[in-house]
């Protein structure tokens, strides 16, 4: 059974930044917008997670566009905590935020409104978006973005995230008031927007350790090396479990970089087979 201890609270020298959320063992998930108090050549972060373990993260990957960011725990650490599969919401669906600002805060909730909106966010990019009617007629959602959107109700046991919360809709009819309408990430978008999770971009990981003080070499040059070929033979045959719908992105993704942390090991070692 996976409990809600994949969401995180994202901290910088006691400061809170924001929520996000565990999309693998390695990668926290989060908005852009929630480290706005970061300075602006400093990208350490720490990642506290539900059970008060405090992990050191570093800020990898920023997308301006589609106002998200991915923070790369350090190796140092490993998290144990169990990682809830992703999955696809569509209109009519219930949803749940498990995570809130703080424990004063409730909980938000709501339906789906269309699960696979086209939507101009405020960083310049469309993006494949979740339109959420919350039941929490709160004014102001400030403060839950960066936390993932869960379908179904909150007392599931078996959780899927279906997106991230992003912005609140400003009201039409009365200037600087916001409506009662959000709007999140799919997780299909938020994995798209990092090449972290592209396999080329994972083969390409294999270098350091295969070439040392050797040049460079191209992808195809290393496809003869055994540790290559076992990584690209992972990598087919979870894209094949993919599109059977076997596996969710997230899942792929965590698969993939284990195939590729595996695959270093063995040429660290000296170890082929």
């Amino acid at each position: 059974m996976t409990t809600a201890g994949y969401w995180v609270e994202l901290f910088h020298s006691e400061q809170r930044l924001g929520g996000g959320f565990l999309l693998t063992r390695r990668y926290v998930m989060t908005a852009l917008h929630c480290l706005r108090g970061l300075a602006e050549l400093d990208e350490s972060v720490d990642v506290v997670l539900t059970d008060g373990g405090r992990l050191k993260g570093q800020v990898c990957r920023r997308d301006k566009d589609a106002d998200l960011a991915l923070i790369a725990i350090s190796a140092a650490y490993e998290v144990h905590l169990p990682i809830p599969r992703a999955g696809v919401a569509h209109g009519g669906d219930q949803w749940h935020a498990p995570y809130r600002p703080h424990e004063s805060d409730v909980h938000l909730g709501g339906r789906v409104d269309n699960g696979t909106a086209d939507y101009l966010c405020e960083g310049g990019a469309v993006i494949q978006a979740l339109q959420l009617t919350p039941n929490q007629h709160l004014g102001d959602y400030s403060g839950y973005s960066g936390g993932p959107v869960v379908r179904g109700m909150a007392e599931k046991h078996d959780p899927e995230i279906v997106g991230i919360l992003l912005e609140q809709v400003p009201d039409r009819a009365a200037t600087g008031r916001a409506a009662n309408v959000l709007f999140a990430a799919t997780i299909s978008e938020a994995v798209r927007r990092f090449d972290q999770f592209d396999v080329e971009h994972l083969i390409d990981v294999l270098r350091p350790a295969a070439a040392a003080s050797q040049p460079a070499k191209n992808v195809r040059e290393l496809r003869d090396e055994p540790a290559v070929a076992m990584v690209e033979s992972w990598f087919d045959r979870i894209e094949e479990w993919a599109q059977r719908g076997s596996l969710d992105p997230a899942q792929v993704a965590e698969l993939n970089f284990l195939a590729v942390q595996t695959a270093m090991k063995r040429q660290l070692g000296g170890d082929g087979t």
